[in-house]
C-alpha cells in the first residue's frame, strides 16, 4: 500500500521546506555578537555563528569603525549589525537596532531623516548590499 505524498506545491510542504532553508541561512549568522569595544580589544577579531563554525571579522575594518565613530559609541555598537529579510517586502531589510542606525548615520550610510516605523527601519536592498561590501563582516542578513 502507497503512503500518502503530499503534492510539492502543497502549501505545507512550501512551508516546511521554507523553514529548513531559513535554518540554514541563519546557522551562518553570529550567534554571539561582540561590542565594537570589544572588537578593537581582540587581536583576531571572532565569534561563532549559530551553526558552530568560527566568523572572523575584518580587522580593517573593525579598526576604521574605531576610527570613524565617537568612543561612547563603541560599547553600545554590537557587531556584526543585523539586517532582517521579511518575504511580505522583498525589496527591502529591515533594521530594530537603534544604535547600528545611529552608527550607519553617523558613517553616512543612512541619511539623518530616516526613523524607526512600528520598531522597523526599512532599507532597500540595494543600500544594504552597498553596505556590505564597504563594510565587509560587519553587516549580516538574516531571516526574520
Amino acid at each position: 500500500m502507497m503512503a500518502y505524498r503530499p503534492n510539492i506545491d502543497d502549501e505545507s510542504v512550501l512551508r516546511r521546506w521554507m523553514g529548513i532553508e531559513a535554518g540554514r541561512i541563519n546557522d551562518a549568522l553570529v550567534a554571539e555578537r561582540k561590542t565594537l569595544a570589544r572588537l578593537l580589544d581582540e587581536k583576531v577579531p571572532s565569534s561563532t555563528t549559530k551553526g558552530g563554525k568560527e566568523y572572523a571579522f575584518d580587522r580593517e575594518v573593525i579598526r576604521t569603525l574605531g576610527d570613524r565613530l565617537p568612543p561612547e559609541m563603541h560599547d553600545r555598537l554590537w557587531l556584526p549589525i543585523v539586517f532582517s529579510f521579511s518575504p511580505e517586502v522583498r525589496d527591502s531589510f529591515y533594521l530594530r537596532d537603534g544604535t547600528a542606525l545611529l552608527a550607519l548615520k553617523t558613517l553616512g550610510e543612512l541619511g539623518a531623516m530616516r526613523e524607526f516605523h512600528e520598531g522597523r527601519l526599512w532599507v532597500s536592498n540595494a543600500i544594504v548590499y552597498a553596505m556590505m561590501s564597504k563594510y565587509p563582516t560587519v553587516i549580516q542578513i538574516g531571516i526574520g
